[in-house]
């Protein structure tokens, strides 16, 4: 019989206890008593312990951050100043440049110059051997012919019979030369 009881008592424990034991109104006090210990606990090790390494961390890491800013702009500083250096000699580079092609352009012309005028002194001094050479080769054409017309003055002369005077032939010749 005594399990028949315990049968019974189970059974309106049972009837008690049904639902979540969490939402039992008799055990609030114990529920709430446990919360507020836990929460406790937990804003002292977050507060203590968590926070200010969480704190520190993200205090280096603003520092770091802040350092490397620094660091950019300090770096973005000599960037631009090099660049600067690099368009001025740039610029100093492309004037000299231009320099020198001025003077060799300058250099070349003067060596044009002298090697023309060079060249046209030779043509004029081969130009006036020429026309020497011209002249004394018209002066002996001229004495050629000359000869030769009296020869054939003197020879057409004979030829027709009659008699030639070498002197009225020559005088002849000589005439019809002149113009």
């Amino acid at each position: 019989m005594a399990s028949e009881t315990h049968a019974a008592e189970g059974a309106a424990h049972a009837a008690e206890t049904v639902g979540m034991p969490q939402l039992d109104f008799a055990t609030f006090p114990n529920q709430i008593f446990w919360l507020v210990v836990t929460l406790v606990v937990i804003y002292f090790v977050l507060s203590r312990i968590a926070l200010p390494r969480i704190g520190a961390v993200l205090a280096e890491r603003q520092g770091t951050i802040s350092n490397d800013i620094a660091a950019a702009e300090e770096l973005k500083l000599r960037a631009q100043e090099a660049e600067k250096a690099y368009d001025k000699a740039l610029a100093d580079a492309r004037a000299e440049a231009q320099r020198i092609i001025a003077e060799a352009k300058a250099d070349i012309q003067g060596d044009l110059d002298a090697a023309t005028a060079k060249a046209d002194a030779e043509i004029a001094a081969r130009s006036a051997e020429a026309e020497k050479a011209i002249g004394a080769i018209r002066a002996g054409a001229l004495e050629s012919i000359s000869e030769v017309a009296r020869e054939t003055a003197l020879d057409v002369v004979t030829a027709m019979g009659f008699t030639s005077d070498a002197g009225a032939v020559n005088a002849a010749v000589d005439s019809k030369l002149k113009g």
